[in-house]
């Protein structure tokens, strides 16, 4: 029996036959592929449990050294939403008509038809702001280095992706340029950087995504040279 010097406990996931493995893996594929990013919202309330539910799936993430170096701050009330619209629309309209956007990157946007108008921000009943912690506020006052820091958030903000759409709930990855102004408005400290800004609420019953294409199986795999 191994020796360790911290606590471990017993681990015994769930095994399945062949059969049931690919069966369990294509309906996770397929339900995963009817999540699209969503810019026309309803205003129909969401229950506060569904956005908990949702922060608590993304907890479930591996980080570096186990350290969890995420935050999720929770913006429901109008007037809070409304500051975070006119900054980001602010910032936007610099990259959009001030041209701080390069053309290689409006040519790769063109498609999605996006602009400086978030006004999906003063519709949606929540808005979550994940923030990332490049350090841990200790009980001491004193600041516990974090690793792995974008590597961990991004794998959260995944799942947190996943449990929305779970849960019948859609969402956009917004990420405005520069971001700073959240911090401000969520009254986070120092420690924390915005990372990615969630939209959240049903799709409006008018709804239109663009219409886009995935990657292959083929496009995103890679075999390496003894599997050729």
């Amino acid at each position: 029996m191994r020796q360790h010097t911290h606590p471990f406990v017993p681990y015994r996931p769930d095994r399945y036959d062949e059969a049931e493995m690919v069966r369990r893996g294509k309906d996770f594929v397929s339900f995963l592929e009817r999540r699209r990013s969503v810019r026309f919202f309803s205003d129909e309330p969401v229950p506060r449990a569904c956005v908990d539910l949702a922060i608590a799936a993304a907890n479930t993430a591996p980080s570096g050294a186990h350290l969890q170096p995420w935050k999720f701050a929770v913006i429901g009330d109008a007037e809070t939403k409304h500051r975070i619209r006119v900054a980001a629309e602010e910032e936007e309209r610099v990259n959009y008509e001030g041209g701080r956007i390069p053309p290689e990157w409006r040519a790769a946007l063109a498609r999605l038809e996006t602009d400086s108008d978030k006004g999906y921000l003063d519709v949606v009943p929540w808005i979550v702001v994940c923030f990332a912690e490049k350090s841990t506020a200790m009980p001491d006052g004193s600041l516990r280095k974090n690793y792995y820091v974008n590597e961990s958030v991004g794998i959260a903000c995944g799942l947190f992706i996943a449990a929305l759409h779970a849960m019948g709930l859609s969402t956009l990855t917004h990420t405005p340029n520069p971001m700073g102004f959240l911090t401000e408005i969520c009254e986070r400290p120092g420690n924390e950087r915005p990372y990615i800004l969630f939209p959240i609420g049903y799709a409006a019953a008018d709804c239109e995504v663009p219409d886009l294409t995935r990657k292959s199986l083929a496009e995103a795999t890679a075999e390496s040279p003894g599997m050729r």
